[in-house]
This record gives structure tokens, sequence and C-alpha cells, in this order.
């Protein structure tokens, strides 16, 4: 390993945390002038042409004819179903309780293998999704209230059951192709999937604020693009386990980036129940068979 290569990943870890922690403050600003179809869709657009700019200088591989549902199925979970779920549930769910929900896909994941994949589940790891969804719940109502629990709230639990979604197919399919390849793919399959919102997108470009247009941009570029590749690299160079940990960096950061851009204040409520969906998540891949993770952006 070179000298230079320990602050190269650190630089890199640094780099996707404060990627994704933005996100849902983009998302938020981003909403003020588009719908959440719109907004998802020029997002991956953006994203899209990014991509497609790398793809030409590092050179891909093209895709199997047999692998072309595989693809958009990654398309669809990662990048379609996700980035829309979160879009409509941000619209009632402040960024910073957005940023916790979101880390919740380990505990999906766990269902999904016992429900799905009828893999075993131990004690453990069910008292993990039990303390998980304590947090969830804490998260929710403190963020607006017991009494105005609504759909928001599950919005965003359902873009993270749609990542670990994404993670299963993902997982079952590692060996076909790399890490780039299939980057390029996943979100280029899920832009096409997008394309249905189409139509009244360029009269809300037209009309966005500057503002409003640089966050989208933003979003497309950082979040959903050059985070991926750095990313790709951390896990190139350290052991997944090791390197998911710093993603427990994402919440707090989101709530900083919120705290500064937005104004939001969190509540003891949101603080208490961020703990405890950490924990929980913490505790879920601290046993000896853990279960990937990853932030949903």
């Amino acid at each position: 390993m070179k000298p230079s290569r320990p602050l190269q990943i650190v630089l890199s870890m640094a780099f996707v945390v404060a990627c994704w922690a933005y996100s849902p403050t983009g998302i938020h600003i981003g909403l003020q002038a588009y719908d959440p179809g719109h907004l998802a869709l020029l997002r991956f657009l953006v994203a899209s042409a990014f991509m497609a700019v790398v793809a030409a200088f590092k050179g891909i591989h093209l895709p199997r004819i047999r692998d072309v549902p595989l693809l958009f199925g990654l398309g669809f979970f990662a990048v379609s179903l996700h980035h829309v779920a979160i879009n409509f549930g941000q619209q009632g769910v402040s960024a910073g309780a957005s940023s916790v929900l979101a880390q919740t896909t380990p505990l999906f994941s766990t269902l999904l293998a016992r429900f799905v994949f009828k893999d075993r589940v131990s004690v453990w790891r069910w008292g993990c999704v039990f303390l998980g969804l304590i947090g969830v719940v804490t998260v929710v109502a403190g963020d607006r209230g017991f009494g105005s629990i609504d759909a928001h709230g599950l919005l965003i639990l359902l873009a993270a059951v749609s990542w670990s979604f994404y993670f299963a197919l993902q997982k079952h399919h590692t060996g076909r192709y790399d890490g780039l390849t299939l980057v390029c793919y996943t979100v280029w399959a899920g832009t096409v999937l997008l394309l249905i919102y189409l139509p009244g997108l360029a009269a809300q470009v037209v009309s966005a604020p500057v503002h409003v247009q640089l966050a989208v941009v933003a979003l497309g570029v950082f979040p959903s693009a050059l985070a991926y590749l750095a990313w790709a690299y951390v896990l190139a160079h350290v052991d997944l386990s090791r390197a998911t940990m710093t993603l427990y960096l994402v919440p707090p950061t989101a709530m900083a980036i919120a705290s500064f851009a937005l104004g939001e204040r969190p509540t003891m409520m949101i603080v208490v129940g961020a703990v405890v969906v950490l924990v929980s998540v913490l505790a879920l891949n601290l046993e000896r068979r853990p279960v990937a993770i990853s932030a949903s952006v």
C-alpha cells in the first residue's frame, strides 16, 4: 500500500458521507420548484449524462441481452421507486428525520432475507429489527408530533425497503459486471423508467429559480454519481464491514447540513430515535454474519 493511500481512503470516505448527507437537503430545496416525479427525473438525467462522460473515458462492458431485465430491476429499485418514494415522503418529513429513516435498509434486508429468501434469522437479528422499529416510530413521531403521523414517513421507509431489494438483487449477481459498469447501467435503466414523468418537466425547468437549479444539479452530480465512484474506490481498498461503519456519520452530518441550509432544528425525540436506529443497525453489523448496509440517497 502506497504511503498516500490511507489519506486517499479517508478523504474518499469523508466525501461519500458529505455527498449522501447533502441529499435530503438538496431534495427539500428541489421540491420548492419541482414535483417529486419531475425532481427524480431531472436529478437522474443529470446523473446519467455525467456517468456517460465517465463511461466514455473509463470504458465499460456492453450488457448481455439476458441481463437486461436484471439491470432494469436494479434501476427500478435503486433509482425509480427509491427516489420517487423519498421525494414524495420528504414533502412531509424533515431532511434530518429522512436521513435517519433512510438508514433502516439493513433492518428491512433482514426481513427480506427471512420472508423472501427463507434464510434463517437469529434471535439477535430479530431483536435488532424490533429495536430499530421502535427508533423509527420515535423519529416519525418526533418529527411532526404523534397527532400528525401520516404516510410521508412510510414512503421514506418504502424507499429503504426498495433499497434492500436492490442490494438483494445486486448480491445475487455480483460477479457479472465490474462496479463502474453496474452503476452506469443501473442509473441509466432507472432514468429510462423515470421518463414517465417527462411531460411537464420542461415548463418546471424554465420557471425554477437559479438556487433550485443548482441544488438539483448538485444532487445529480454528487450523491447520484461521484459518491458511488468514491464508494467503489473505498470498497476496493477497505473491508465492507469497516467501510460501512463510516455511514453512521451520514444522519448527524445531514442534520448539520439541514440546520445550516434549511434552518431545521431536530427535536429531542428525533435525536433519541436516531440513536436507537443507528444502535440497532450497528448491533446488526456486529453479529458474526453481518447484513450489508449502505446509505439511501
